[in-house]
């Protein structure tokens, strides 16, 4: 039963909630120790907002995942766990999250609030509109950068925002892609899917790299970045981005993996080094050079 609950709460996937310290280290902060432990709690009560979200959804979606390749190993969807024992995790997460929420400031408890409203939204209703069930993805990762900046108040470079807005897109129409091939179009388990075809999910793939690159770029040639880290050199690191993003098109494209991001980007080698090494030279840049 354990092992069934840690699987339901989708542990591995907290992982998505690092965004959170993207302002501390680009705003100069990481080593500010009070900065630290409030980015740590605000991680600690996303990672429990998106496990009472996934929770949620897997109620909603409990019939479709049974018809599903993957899904239908999923707690509720095999059976292991019921939809009483879902319920009962969701209030035991809410009762850790609310002492947590006592100790952040306002400004990022109310962008908590809208993640876990949208993500309501998404599983009832907004995952199944064509482009908008995109968006929604998109959004619950600027959300977390948003978050990270208001939980220290700090500004958060409008460049380092449309970057994270384009990957998130491109990594959330990888995912359409991926189920296409998956389930061959079989709208059963994901009804919005019969609204994507592969020529228009290659466009849209096309564009959202395009873009993660350009503002990315960007971001790192801006006078205020360069004022700000008093160095040209963060430029440099664009190499890194680009190669994630050619080596995830082509997990996706020649392997059919994408269809759970994090588990593709975990368990690629060339992935884990290529991020590794982006933070040690961001780091070095930032905080050492």
């Amino acid at each position: 039963m354990l092992k069934e609950y840690l699987k339901i709460l989708r542990i591995p996937h907290w992982i998505k909630n690092i965004f959170v310290f993207v302002p501390l280290i680009f705003s100069h902060n990481l080593t500010n120790e009070d900065y630290l432990i409030k980015v740590i709690l605000g991680f600690i009560a996303f990672s429990l907002t998106s496990s009472i979200a996934y929770l949620f959804n897997d109620i909603i979606d409990v019939n479709q995942d049974k018809l599903h390749p993957v899904k239908k190993n999923r707690p509720l969807a095999s059976g292991k766990l019921t939809r009483n024992n879902a319920i009962a995790a969701i209030v035991i997460l809410i009762m850790l999250l609310i002492p947590l929420l006592c100790q952040l400031n306002n400004k990022f408890n109310f962008v908590l609030m809208v993640y876990a409203l949208i993500n309501i939204a998404y599983s009832i209703k907004l995952k199944n509109i064509v482009i908008l069930d995109l968006m929604i993805v998109a959004a619950g990762y600027m959300l977390r950068i948003l978050a990270g900046a208001y939980v220290i108040d700090v500004y958060v470079s409008n460049w380092l925002i449309l970057t994270t807005l384009f990957l998130s897109l491109f990594l959330a129409v990888m995912k359409r892609k991926s189920e296409m091939s998956l389930l061959n179009n079989n709208s059963e388990t994901r009804i919005v899917l019969k609204e994507y075809t592969p020529e228009f999910i290659n466009q849209i793939s096309a564009i959202t790299a395009s873009g993660v690159i350009i503002c990315y770029a960007l971001y790192t040639v801006s006078p205020r970045t360069v004022e700000i880290f008093n160095s040209e050199a963060l430029v440099y690191t664009t190499i890194f981005v680009v190669f994630g993003l050619f080596r995830y098109l082509y997990l996706v494209l020649k392997n059919n993996k994408g269809e759970n991001v994090i588990d593709t980007l975990l368990t690629d080698i060339p992935s884990i080094i290529n991020s590794v090494f982006y933070l040690i030279v961001i780091l070095y840049i930032i905080y050492i050079k």
